[in-house]
């Protein structure tokens, strides 16, 4: 699932009932899911902080803007923080499986409705930017409200969308993207602040003062400081004591960690203490922290005990945080510290079922959950089978030479794994669209209308989820039928379960697929639905008859 970040700023940090107000709008978009509220009454500003799928996230921050287009007065307005509009900047960040240049897209689609619906100039920053001077946020808003009317009437600042005519009421709004930012401090074996300090100016980016021989400061003839850069980019870091932990660290703001990871950083004041007589006793992550992060850092350690990383997820999380040593100082909680851990749907889903509960919900009197799920289910084993293989046969001896392949298949495996767990309540969703279409009145033309619209749409829907477990599944034909010939040979029955599994899994879809495809209308959707369908399976059946003569020869 695609996830994403946003983090407006509200000029109101003071009555507590308008902030309500506009975080509501936030709150009854159903997909989305609000992290924190943090008011100043000083700066009369409040910073916010949602995440959910882009489309869903788009929607709840324009309303949040609307809301806030209402209820703040920006003529009115004081606080100590820069400002320049009620909504005064909204960034959107990339959280997982989606990237910059998509939220970008994402930030255009919402800085355009903004400025033509509600008439706010709107600027695009940092990586939505259209020009250099408008990158930085501070260069858009110098100047602030109070000079915004003047600012406007320049054609260098003429606004990426909106009016180039000020809102009295709301200002001036910055829409863009910018990366995650994640706060992250490594312990030390000492109390000494000034050795946290020494490593933390080799670290950081912005390095350190040049010095002499002497060790008088360098400077420029205007008079600023030659710096010599630090080693890691995206890095700021300072050294501080913590009393409470009775440890010095180094503390770190780590502003892109797709560049720069985590692990990277840990490692490079691992070998800086190491130079100093220190030691690194552990880290913690401060705040939220993007899973990507972890899994980046586990699967980095993996490889360097030479283990394969065709595992799931929480084991790989798990690595990361001993070989980070997050549990150092306190313990670390996945369920409030990753955010795709956060916005994780409560309630009855059937991927969190235990296996008796699934079987027992599938075997009573309700259409939902059914042969689609079971589909998407049945893939689902199939490709821990064949990621089991995989992990059987890695560094095994007489079939080290295809280590490389393993991992691959491996990771290939739980990638659809992942995806074909996810189908599972996808497709108990899809019906229950439909069935939720069928109830919608149908009393007059104009309804019928509109009620035929949502069935087609829903069970268009419905195909599509029983489409991708078909491609998933050909997929996994494949991988089980490369698996059986290189794999470890004791496990040769496995990797004719998987591809079994993938079949029956695979067909099982199409069932699904056609028994919807009867309730469309639409002749060019239904031809072009059974040529793709009839194809996956044509080519399914040339792959478990390959595998399975294999298999039944070699057992």
């Amino acid at each position: 699932m695609k996830l994403v970040e946003c983090v407006p700023n509200f000029s109101e940090g003071i009555n507590l009932e308008v902030i309500k107000k506009i975080t509501n709008e936030i709150e009854n978009v159903s997909k989305v899911r609000l992290l924190d509220v943090d008011p100043g009454k000083d700066t009369n500003r409040t910073v916010v902080t949602f995440v959910g799928p882009p489309e869903d996230v788009i929607d709840a921050a324009f309303n949040a803007i609307k809301k806030a287009s209402e209820l703040i007065d920006m003529s009115k307005h004081k606080g100590e923080h820069p400002r320049m509009g009620a909504t005064d900047v909204c960034p959107i960040i990339p959280i997982s499986n989606v990237s910059i240049e998509e939220c970008v897209e994402y930030s255009k689609i919402l800085a355009k409705k903004v400025g033509d619906k509600l008439k706010i100039p709107i600027f695009l920053y940092e990586e939505s930017s259209t020009s250099a001077d408008r990158k930085n946020l501070a260069n858009i808003r110098k100047g602030e409200y109070e000079g915004m009317k003047d600012k406007l009437l320049s054609p260098i600042w003429k606004p990426d969308f909106g009016p180039n005519i000020l809102n009295e009421k709301a200002g001036v709004t910055a829409i863009g993207v910018r990366n995650f930012l994640i706060a992250y401090n490594i312990n030390l074996n000492t109390k000494d602040k000034k050795m946290a300090t020494d490593i933390a100016l080799d670290v950081r980016e912005a390095g350190r003062a040049k010095r002499d021989s002497s060790g008088k400061i360098l400077r420029y003839k205007d008079g600023k400081m030659k710096k010599k850069p630090g080693i890691l980019k995206y890095t700021k870091a300072v050294g501080w004591f913590i009393d409470e932990y009775k440890k010095a660290q180094v503390s770190i703001n780590l502003t892109n960690f797709t560049k720069t990871p985590i692990h990277v950083v840990f490692e490079e004041v691992r070998n800086q203490a190491r130079r100093r007589g220190l030691r690194v006793t552990g880290s913690e992550i401060v705040g939220l922290v993007p899973k990507k992060s972890l899994i980046d850092a586990g699967i980095y350690y993996l490889k360097k005990q030479k283990k394969t990383t065709s595992v799931p997820d929480s084991e790989i999380i798990d690595i990361a945080i001993e070989s980070l040593g997050l549990n150092d100082i306190s313990n670390f909680n996945q369920e409030k510290s990753i955010i795709e851990n956060r916005i994780l749907e409560s309630g009855n889903r059937l991927k969190d079922l235990s296996l008796q509960d699934f079987i027992n919900e599938v075997s009573i009197d309700s259409p939902a959950p059914g042969g689609g799920s079971v589909s998407a289910l049945t893939g689902a084993l199939s490709s821990s089978l064949i990621s089991m293989v995989s992990n059987l046969s890695y560094n095994k001896k007489g079939y080290d030479k295809f280590n490389l392949k393993f991992e691959s298949i491996g990771c290939e495996a739980q990638n659809i794994k992942r995806e074909l767990i996810h189908l599972i309540d996808k497709d108990t969703d899809a019906f229950n669209m439909i069935m939720k279409a069928f109830r919608l009145p149908k009393k007059t033309d104009k309804e019928r209308a509109i009620r035929q619209e949502s069935i087609e749409k829903a069970t268009k829907n419905a195909i599509e989820t029983p489409l991708e477990v078909m491609k998933l599944c050909l997929r996994l034909l494949k991988l089980s039928k490369e698996i059986s010939k290189i794999g470890n040979q004791n496990s040769l029955s496995d990797a004719g379960v998987a591809s079994e599994a993938a079949f029956s899994s695979l067909n099982g879809a199409y069932m699904n697929v056609l028994i919807n495809l009867k309730d469309i209308g639409e002749h060019s959707y239904k031809k072009k639905i059974i040529k793709k369908t009839n194809s996956l399976v044509r080519e399914s059946k040339k792959e478990i008859e390959i595998t399975r003569r294999y298999i039944y020869k070699n057992l």
